[in-house]
């Protein structure tokens, strides 16, 4: 089935250029700049203390050539926000900051002439995460919820909704380990018929999603939803990467997307990343990802503006970023 939902800034920046380039990691960079996350919310927290230093990073990827901003919502939950004192308000509030924050930048960003050429206005996706983010506990790279799909429906509609209404020109429905919680998420998207969403699943190897289930059976049960725009994979280690897009690529023709990790391993115990980080440049994986399908790429945990401006070279004549 093509997607024939009302708003679809995916088919049609695609349109006009044959790659869109997303950003990487934000909490990577706001750890650069001295942020410390080591908290359930994550990025979310910098919301609260250092909204600026948000903004910031968002200019430095569009400056390094992304066509997307995420939003730093990814943990941002109302059962999060409720453990720190803040009432509903106060959390919907929060989460149309981030928003608004990441337009704020591309609004900026786009006044530059320069800026302009050879290119669409960028958009702002406003992240979704899976359950597991706000437990904390890792769960996001195993699945195997506790929760029943109604507990889901109701722990995922609330913010879908804020998110939904907040001005972001589409969702981005993250590192989702199971396809349980994505048909959850693409049954919800309906209640909003004028948005559109991408789903990206975390995996363990290159057949595999975090909860073990094979990734061609995920495209094909998504590919029947028009409001999903764009599947793929994020915070995955790159090498497993093509063999996952080629399995999708069999199932599905909607545009596929790649942001995966460095390759380093998260610990949730401890609250980090470790071990070795995949040799190769981004830019040299992202051909491979781009010949399986992938016409959404950039990175997640562990990548730079440096990852997305070698990306955005590569595929962008002429472009190094601004």
């Amino acid at each position: 089935m093509e997607n024939d939902a009302v708003n679809n800034p995916i088919a049609d920046t695609l349109a006009q250029r044959p790659v869109i380039i997303l950003d990487g990691a934000l909490a990577t960079e706001l750890e650069r700049r001295g942020a410390d996350l080591v908290d359930p919310l994550w990025s979310a927290k910098i919301l609260v203390e250092q909204p600026d230093m948000i903004r910031a990073v968002h200019a430095d990827y569009f400056d390094a050539g992304a066509d997307v901003a995420t939003t730093a919502t990814y943990q941002a939950t109302f059962e999060g926000f409720r453990r720190r004192g803040m009432d509903r308000d106060a959390a919907a509030r929060l989460m149309r900051d981030a928003v608004n924050l990441a337009a704020a930048a591309r609004d900026d960003h786009w006044r530059v002439p320069a800026n302009r050429l050879a290119r669409a206005r960028p958009l702002v996706a406003a992240s979704l995460g899976p359950y597991g983010a706000m437990l904390a506990d890792g769960s996001e790279y195993r699945g195997g919820y506790a929760v029943s799909d109604q507990e889901l429906r109701d722990f995922h509609r609330p913010r879908l909704e804020v998110l939904a209404q907040s001005g972001a020109d589409l969702l981005a429905c993250e590192t989702i380990p199971c396809l349980r919680e994505a048909l959850v998420l693409a049954s919800l998207l309906e209640e909003f018929p004028d948005m559109t969403a991408w789903v990206s699943f975390s995996c363990q190897d290159g057949r595999r999603n975090c909860e073990g289930e094979d990734i061609a059976d995920c495209a094909a049960a998504l590919h029947a939803f028009p409001q999903i725009a764009s599947m793929g994979v994020n915070c995955t280690p790159p090498g497993h990467v093509g063999e996952l897009l080629r399995r999708m690529a069999a199932e599905t023709n909607k545009p596929l997307l790649a942001y995966p990790n460095s390759g380093e391993q998260y610990d949730a115990t401890v609250k980090r990343w470790g071990g070795a980080t995949d040799c190769r440049s981004f830019a040299e994986q992202s051909r491979e990802w781009y010949d399986a399908g992938a016409r959404l790429l950039g990175g997640c945990c562990r990548t730079t503006p440096d990852d997305i401006r070698a990306i955005h070279s590569h595929y962008v004549p002429g472009g190094s970023g601004h």
